[in-house]
Formats: C-alpha cells, sequence, structure tokens
C-alpha cells in the first residue's frame, strides 16, 4: 500500500465542480502534512478536457478514468470503476467531496471493498503518524475527531466550505495525465438513466454560488421577499432562506440553507433578519464572507458576521441597492 492520497474530483457533463478544489486543497494540505504523494483522478466518459484542468495544480500525477457506461452517471458504473482503479493503484487515502453524488455511490464504494468511510468532514489532525479526521455533530454543537480501524485504503469525504478552493496550489508544470480504460460488463449497471425531471430542471444548486442573499423571519411577510430578490438581482446572487421561511411556503424547499437543507460556501453570504439558530449557521458558516443584517443586537448570527449591521433591513436593503448600481454605473 503506497503513502499516496487520491483526490476523486467531480464531473458534469465536461464540467468542473468547484467544490473538487476544495477537496484538492485538503489532500494538497494532508500531503504536505503526513509527507505524502498526491494524486487526483476524475471519472466519466472523455473526460481528458477535465483532467488537463487539474493537472495544472500541484500533484503528481493525474488519471482519467475512462469506459462508455460512465457517460451518464449511475451509482454501480461508477462504484464499479473506482474500485477496479483503487484495487489496482492501492492508495491509502481516499478523498471526495461531500456532494449529492459522492454521498450516491461511496457507501456502495467502500462496502464493495470491504471499508468504511467517514463522511462530512470539516478538518483533520495527526496524532502520533495517525490521521483524524474532524464531523461535526449533533448539529454542529459539538465536534469529533475520528480515525480508522480498519486497512486501507481509508475514504473520506469534507464537507463543502471545509477549505478554501481559491487556495489551491498550481504546480511547477503540468502533472501527467493517464488515461485508465477500465471494463464495466452491462450486467453491472442495474439502472438506466433518463432525462431529469421536470421539477430537478427547475430545482438550484446553491453549492455552486458564489454569493447568497438568504432572509430568515425578519423579513415578516411573504410580500417582502421580493426585496431580497431585488437585492440578488443587483448582485448577480441567488436567493435562499432559513427554515421557517421554507416551511411556510414562501420560497422553495431546494432554497433552504441549514443543517436539513444544503451547506454552502459562496463568496459572500448575505444574511438579512435571520436570528442565526445552530441548526442554520451549520449549513453556511464556511461562507468567505458573512454580512448580516438583524435589529437585534443580541442576533447569534453576529458572533460570526464579518460585518454586523443592527438594523431594519428594510431601511437598510433599499440604501444598499442604490450603493451597488451607483458602484456599477
Amino acid at each position: 500500500m503506497a503513502d499516496t492520497i487520491l483526490v476523486v474530483v467531480e464531473q458534469r457533463a465536461g464540467k468542473l465542480n468547484r467544490v473538487s478544489w476544495e477537496t484538492l486543497v485538503a489532500g494538497q494540505a494532508i500531503a504536505a502534512d503526513a509527507g505524502w504523494s498526491l494524486e487526483a483522478a476524475v471519472v466519466g466518459s472523455r473526460v481528458s478536457s477535465v483532467a488537463n484542468e487539474i493537472a495544472s495544480k500541484k500533484l503528481a500525477k493525474v488519471y482519467a478514468i475512462e469506459a462508455e457506461a460512465l457517460e451518464a452517471y449511475t451509482p454501480d458504473a461508477f462504484s464499479a470503476a473506482l474500485k477496479q482503479f483503487i484495487s489496482s493503484a492501492q492508495p491509502r487515502l481516499v478523498l471526495m467531496p461531500h456532494t449529492y453524488q459522492v454521498r450516491d455511490f461511496i457507501p456502495k464504494l467502500a462496502t464493495s471493498m470491504g471499508r468504511t468511510v467517514i463522511s462530512d468532514c470539516i478538518g483533520f489532525r495527526k496524532d502520533g503518524g495517525k490521521p483524524f479526521f474532524t464531523r461535526q455533530m449533533f448539529q454542529g454543537k459539538f465536534a469529533a475527531d475520528v480515525s480508522f480501524s480498519c486497512d486501507a485504503p481509508w475514504f473520506v469525504t469534507f464537507q463543502t466550505g471545509a477549505f478554501r478552493g481559491d487556495q489551491v496550489e498550481a504546480g511547477t508544470g503540468a502533472a501527467p495525465v493517464e488515461t485508465v480504460t477500465v471494463d464495466i460488463s452491462s450486467d453491472a449497471v442495474r439502472t438506466t438513466p433518463q432525462a431529469p425531471f421536470k421539477e430537478a430542471k427547475q430545482a438550484v444548486d446553491l453549492t455552486q454560488a458564489e454569493i447568497i442573499v438568504s432572509v430568515g423571519r425578519g423579513i415578516k411577510e411573504q410580500k417582502n421577499i421580493e426585496l431580497a430578490r431585488q437585492l440578488a438581482e443587483t448582485l448577480g446572487a441567488e436567493i435562499a432562506a432559513s427554515r421557517p421561511i421554507c416551511d411556510s411556503g414562501w420560497l422553495p424547499m431546494d432554497r433552504q440553507i441549514g443543517s436539513s437543507g444544503q451547506t454552502v460556501a459562496p463568496k459572500l453570504y448575505l444574511a438579512l433578519g435571520i436570528s442565526g439558530a445552530i441548526q442554520h449557521i451549520v449549513g453556511m458558516k464556511g461562507a468567505r464572507s458573512i454580512v448580516a443584517v438583524n435589529k437585534d443586537h443580541e442576533a447569534p448570527i453576529f458572533e460570526i458576521a464579518d460585518v454586523a449591521v443592527v438594523a431594519n433591513l428594510f431601511d437598510v436593503v433599499p440604501i444598499l441597492m442604490e450603493e451597488i448600481k451607483r458602484a456599477k454605473s
């Protein structure tokens, strides 16, 4: 078993999921701390462009794992492909972003190899040469350092926002890219991918948003959502909300941020009238910059905010939009 870390990045239709950069940063940090080699792999069909994009970073090698059966995502095909590759390459540690897709296939992959997964991690440390990975528990109230009792390869997924993707180190030159063709029998894939349902096309993946305007109970009435929507349009942002807003049907459930919604890490998170319950904070505290507007100066959201505005959001938002428009003109 080589002292190698393998980062499996995620792509859809030849486009890299930006959360993959965060996982690469995690891999680079662990590799530097442990003195291990770092490699990356991308799974799909005709993914050489994504592999070459990754190869510009500080990596020893990049693998393009290809098969026609990987053209469209299925958990069976992706699990079979990665099992073949990992069994051959034998990395000690396998890192992946904690995305919906990874959550779908990683239990099957790890189980098929007789291994376990430490999932949704926010950090790592080394104790006596043994790696430990930090997971939040009880909706972020506690954190536990967890390690493996099984043999390698070890599987770990990292939460969105645990590392900053813009801190990924570039290589001194392009890492070598090797195409690995895997054999996946037709019997191995038990599902046939279909076109997405109409509802899925309308859904939003807030994990990809760079700016988010989020509203809470302080918005008072459903009709006032329009004010936040106008601010989001002015900023080129996505609109989101805390759970009470979505439970009331004022915004769709796919706009909910928090422990029972989406976990996000945008460059800017603008919280309007959000008090900052722990369930909500768990979903957005990885944002690079947090600006909170709340008229309650004791609101818990202010404890993690980079900029705290103690004011009525209905007074602040119109002025803010005017200033943004003036700056753009």
